[in-house]
């Protein structure tokens, strides 16, 4: 099955109840936690020929799994607090390739006062590492991906395409998403897979269509065509829609405080599916492809 048909099997087949305030299908389920914040939970797995090479730095490969997650709980609006860690590899590793692992998963941790609190190791065939995240927001800061309204405008913070280059090293947009939440964010989602696939995603749950303008799609450099620039994935920006007043408000923010980076792109529509218009002004369906991990 392709991932996203598997996603709404597990959907379909798995039902919850409370204190599950919302299940499989966003970047991190939420549960009911306290009077004025739910808690985050979301997991991330790494496999070696999957998400980094044989060869790749332990402490890279501890960096990434921690900032994957990370990034989850920042696309919910919320802030990490509790990690499980759980690590295979093969019998041929020494402890010293497990313990920069460790350090690398050390290091975003105390940037973010994360602590890791259990997990399991295990002999694998390649290096696997699976981190669970748990984390909080306050209720009124609680963003998801299906609040997208027609007539809202289309973000996203950074630049788009530098995955490739970054995948080992990016810092999650955690204090990005903070000031957001500060706002009326109607929807948002971190770009994992890329923007052709997470747009689709966002529109799809929100049963709305959208309209993205090629021309104003921030690009990081001249690394491959624009399709793969916004297609092969781990961008891991965020993706956000807002109605044109709150934009407004965003944009005086930016203007005086100067805290944050984030270029419109387009906007949400009625009309179900994902359109690309090009600098002539014709547009196209924008297929959902992009970084697959089925």
């Amino acid at each position: 099955m392709k991932e996203l048909e598997f996603v709404d099997y597990l959907t379909r087949k798995f039902k919850v109840k409370r204190p599950v305030v919302m299940g499989i299908g966003d970047d991190c389920a939420v549960l009911e936690h306290t009077r004025g914040k739910y808690m985050l939970l979301t997991s991330d797995m790494l496999i070696e020929g999957v998400h980094f090479e044989r060869n790749t730095a332990p402490f890279a490969i501890g960096w990434k799994a921690m900032a994957v997650n990370i990034s989850d709980i920042a696309a919910m609006g919320g802030v990490p607090e509790y990690a499980l860690v759980s690590v295979g590899v093969p019998k041929k590793k020494n402890i010293k390739f497990l313990k920069k692992i460790t350090d690398g998963i050390e290091a975003l941790c105390r940037k973010f006062d994360i602590s890791v609190i259990g997990g399991d190791t295990n002999r694998a065939g390649k290096t696997v590492l699976s981190i669970a995240l748990m984390g909080e927001v306050e209720k009124k800061r609680l963003i998801t991906r299906s609040g997208a309204r027609p007539g809202d405008l289309l973000f996203v913070t950074g630049k788009l395409g530098c995955g490739r280059v970054k995948h080992l090293s990016f810092l999650p947009r955690l204090r990005e998403a903070r000031i957001l939440g500060n706002f009326k964010i109607s929807s948002m989602i971190d770009l994992s897979d890329g923007l052709a696939l997470d747009l689709n995603r966002l529109a799809r749950a929100s049963s709305v269509g959208a309209r993205v303008h090629k021309e104003l799609i921030p690009i990081f450099g001249a690394r491959g065509s624009f399709k793969e620039m916004i297609s092969r994935g781990e961008d891991f920006e965020l993706l956000f829609t807002v109605s044109p007043g709150e934009a407004k408000k965003i944009m005086k923010h930016i203007r005086r405080k100067k805290d944050l980076a984030v270029t419109r792109i387009g906007e949400i529509t009625r009309v179900l599916g994902v359109r690309i218009v090009e600098e002539s002004g014709r547009s196209k369906l924008l297929k959902s492809r992009g970084f697959r991990h089925l």
